[in-house]
């Protein structure tokens, strides 16, 4: 297996990325230094513990699309073909055939699952960059529930509630996140719309998924919220005697 590892500046520098909590960027770094030529990591919960990340740290990966994962436990980094590309003879085909079998390589240099799409033998002959994967339906399926789990859970802590994953609540949490929205702005909302109505016996009532995360949710992801509101400094009027 080769040795060295590179980082493309177009996934690393991306807003998206950075956007992530340090120790997230730090297990991703960590996990593809340990990944196989062709991406593949067996161990990354083991990683994980080793560099002090959480479990949240592997979930954010996954939500954020930065990693890949199978039933057996395996993942794959997705952008894995953008940031390396291996000499044919220097490379060593993964191990992990049966995952990579759920694979194909993309023109736009994405991993996604075999959907009657023709297999694409990628190795390099030189140093040309060549496409990676994205998600299958099983393992959009995981992230969806667990971006669910993880918004539901964040509301009822903070409104004191016990609302539920039901077909309902997720369906308004799966459509904010396929316009883009990260588990971040769902906390955000939260914060906001608690710190404005979890006091106010009126409003109060509508801390739930479906006015939360509704078609209101960029006007309430950017609520100014109230304590804010009330640090700001009043304008004084200076009065000449």
């Amino acid at each position: 297996m080769a040795e060295r590892r590179m980082f493309t500046k177009k996934i690393v520098d991306s807003d998206a990325f950075l956007e992530m909590p340090q120790s997230s960027q730090l297990l991703y770094f960590h996990l593809s230094m340990r990944a196989d030529d062709d991406g593949f990591i067996n161990n990354p919960k083991r990683i994980s513990k080793m560099l002090g990340c959480g479990d949240d740290d592997l979930k954010i990966l996954l939500i954020k699309k930065f990693i890949l994962d199978f039933e057996s436990g395996v993942i794959v980094i997705k952008h894995w073909r953008l940031h390396n590309s291996i000499r044919i003879d220097r490379y060593h085909e993964t191990e992990y055939l049966d995952e990579k079998k759920q694979l194909v390589v993309k023109d736009n240099g994405v991993y996604t699952t075999k959907n009657k799409v023709e297999v694409i033998d990628w190795q390099p002959n030189g140093n040309q960059l060549q496409p990676e994967y994205s998600l299958g339906k099983d393992s959009i399926g995981k992230i969806k529930n667990t971006l669910c789990q993880d918004v539901i859970e964040y509301l009822n802590l903070k409104s004191q509630s016990k609302f539920t994953t039901s077909k309902a609540h997720c369906s308004h949490i799966n459509a904010r996140a396929e316009e883009g929205h990260t588990l971040d702005d769902f906390k955000k909302v939260i914060d906001n719309m608690c710190d404005k109505w979890l006091t106010d016996k009126d409003m109060s009532q509508y801390l739930r998924p479906s006015t939360l995360f509704g078609t209101k949710f960029e006007g309430y992801l950017n609520a100014e919220p109230k304590n804010k509101k009330e640090e700001r400094p009043s304008k004084s009027w200076g009065v000449t005697i």
